[in-house]
Formats: C-alpha cells, structure tokens, sequence
C-alpha cells in the first residue's frame, strides 16, 4: 500500500442512482423516500431532546456556580476542609456543566437540522433540501468523531490524575 493513498477516503468514481420500477422522486428510490420520512421525526425529536438537555445542563452550571459562597461558608465548619476549596469544587462543576452543553449544542443543532431539512425536501422535492440534510449528517459524524477521540485522548491523562489525587489524599 502507498504512503499517499489515505483507506477512509471516498471513492473517486460515482455510481449511478438505482431507480426502483415503481417510480422515484429525483434520484431516490421509493424504500429511500419512505427511510427518510421515517428517519425525519426521529432525527427532529432527538435534535429537540439535545437543545432541551444543553438548557438543562446550562441550569445546572449556574446553580452550582450560585453555591460556591454557600458551600465555602458551610464547609469551611468541616475540620480539614477548607472553604476555599468546596468553593472551588462547586465552581468547577459549574464550569465543566456549563462546557458540556456547549459541546452537546452541535450534536443537538446538526441532528435538528438533519430532521428539519428531510422534512423540507420531502415536502418541496428541492434536492438542495437533501443536501443540506446530508451536509448536516456529515457534520454531526464529524463532530461525535473528533469528539470521541479527543475524549479517548484524555482518558489515560485523567485517570492519571484520578490515581496521583486519590494517593495524595490517602497520604494527606
């Protein structure tokens, strides 16, 4: 095999449009058309399930972060804890919510919109519909796929961390 040649990528050829004998709009056949007005609903449903959960994280960051005072008052009683730190914990909880709908927008937003355009081109027959649907569907692969592997990325670096904090604080 060639140092060049790259195995994921897309084949230089086209193919032809299958055309089913009972009829089709454009190129699609007529199984295609009903998977995709069945995959509309769902992809719409999901996407609306993705805003609904970043707007549920978003309220669970703020109230973590309007606890940070409570939490430095109410931990700093606690004999080896400083306040300082429950403060800082509740902050970054907050924060780390607050990111996480950040990341879980895109999926939500391309997968909404995958729905939302099927739902265009089944009603017009614009294949721009289509494509844009398509265009979206590629964007939230590409979005999961660079997302896993920044996560798996930083999976060997945090249990790191886990191990070095959890002996710090059997040795403390």
């Amino acid at each position: 095999m060639a140092d060049d040649v790259n195995p994921y990528q897309s084949p230089a050829a086209e193919s032809a449009p299958v055309q089913s004998e009972g009829g089709s709009a454009g190129n699609l056949t007529d199984t295609m058309q009903r998977y995709l007005r069945e995959a509309s609903p769902w992809a719409r449903f999901l996407g609306i399930m993705g805003f609904i959960n970043c707007g549920f994280l978003v309220l669970g960051g703020v109230i973590f972060l309007s606890l940070i005072p409570a939490l430095s008052a109410g931990m700093s009683e606690i004999p080896g804890i400083p306040g300082v730190l429950a403060g800082g914990m509740g902050g970054l909880v907050g924060f780390i919510y607050i990111i996480g709908a950040v990341f879980m927008f895109f999926p939500a937003r391309f997968t909404y919109k995958l729905g939302a355009e099927i739902r265009s081109y089944q009603r017009s027959g614009a294949d721009g519909a289509l494509e844009t649907a398509f265009k979206n569907g590629k964007s939230l692969l590409k979005f999961t796929g660079i997302l896993t592997i920044i996560c798996y990325a930083l999976l060997p670096v945090l249990l790191i961390i886990g191990v070095i904090v959890g002996i710090a604080s059997a040795v403390l």
